[in-house]
C-alpha cells in the first residue's frame, strides 16, 4: 500500500513526535485549539462551507485537521458533500492513529476508517464527505491531482526541518491547484514560505499565531 511508514515516538502521553522531522504532528500546547486557530479560522471557515467544498492539505498526519474540518462542516449543518484531499508521503499506521486521536474523543474518527486499514489507498466515502489522501512525495503526487482547493491547510513539519514541503515550486503547484479567491493557511509566517505563495499568485498576510506562536500566514488567490 505504502513504501515508507512514519517514523514516530511518543511524548507527554499520547502526543507523536517524527523521529525523521524531529517535530512533533500536533501542538503540544492543545492541537485541536490549534488546528481551529489556524487553518479554519485562517481559512475563514466554517463561514465558507458550501455544498461540493474541497480542502486539499499538505500533511496528513494523524488526521486530525480532517476530522476538525469534518466535524465544523456537521456543525454548520450545510447540506450536500464535503471534499478533503491530502497528500502525505510518510502515512502512520492506523493503530499509531487510533492512539494519538484518542485524546479527542469528540471527532468523527469513525470516518477515516481505522478498521478497515485507514484512509489510504482508494477514496473514503460517507454520507456526507468524501476523503482521499494521496500517498507520495508531494512534489510528485500533486502537479498529477486533476483537481482545485477551495481551501488548502499547509500542515508539512517546520519549514527549518522539512523544507522540500515548503519549497516554491511546490507553493507554485498550490497556487495552480487553487480555485479563483481560493485560500491558504498555515502555521508558519517563515519568509521564504510567504514569498513562495506570492510567487504563486496569492496575496499573503501574517497574523496573530496560536499559542506562543507569534505569527502564522494567512493567503489568498488573486
Amino acid at each position: 500500500m505504502q513504501d515508507q511508514q512514519a517514523e514516530l515516538e511518543w511524548r507527554d502521553g499520547d502526543v507523536p513526535v517524527s523521529t525523521r522531522f524531529d517535530d512533533p504532528y500536533f501542538s503540544l500546547e492543545n492541537g485541536l485549539a490549534e488546528t481551529r486557530h489556524v487553518f479554519l479560522g485562517g481559512n475563514d471557515l466554517p463561514a465558507r462551507f458550501r455544498d461540493g467544498f474541497h480542502v486539499a492539505e499538505l500533511g496528513f498526519g494523524t488526521g486530525l485537521n480532517f476530522l476538525t474540518a469534518l466535524q465544523a462542516w456537521r456543525a454548520a449543518d450545510v447540506s450536500g458533500t464535503f471534499h478533503f484531499t491530502s497528500f502525505e508521503a510518510f502515512p502512520m499506521d492506523p493503530d499509531q492513529i487510533a492512539r494519538a486521536l484518542s485524546v479527542f474523543p469528540d471527532l468523527p474518527v469513525e470516518a477515516l476508517g481505522l478498521s478497515d486499514g485507514g484512509p489510504f489507498g482508494d477514496t473514503t466515502r460517507g454520507s456526507d464527505y468524501t476523503l482521499r489522501v494521496m500517498i507520495g512525495d508531494a512534489r510528485a503526487t500533486l502537479p498529477q491531482w486533476d483537481s482545485q482547493a477551495d481551501a488548502w491547510f499547509l500542515d508539512g513539519f517546520s519549514p527549518a526541518k522539512n523544507p522540500e514541503l515548503w519549497e516554491e515550486s511546490l507553493m507554485r503547484q498550490v497556487g495552480q491547484h487553487t480555485a479563483p479567491g481560493g485560500t491558504a493557511a498555515t502555521y508558519t509566517a517563515a519568509g521564504f514560505v510567504r514569498r513562495g505563495l506570492q510567487a504563486a499568485g496569492f496575496e499573503v498576510d501574517r497574523v496573530p499565531g496560536y499559542g506562543r506562536k507569534r505569527h502564522m500566514t494567512r493567503a489568498r488567490k488573486t
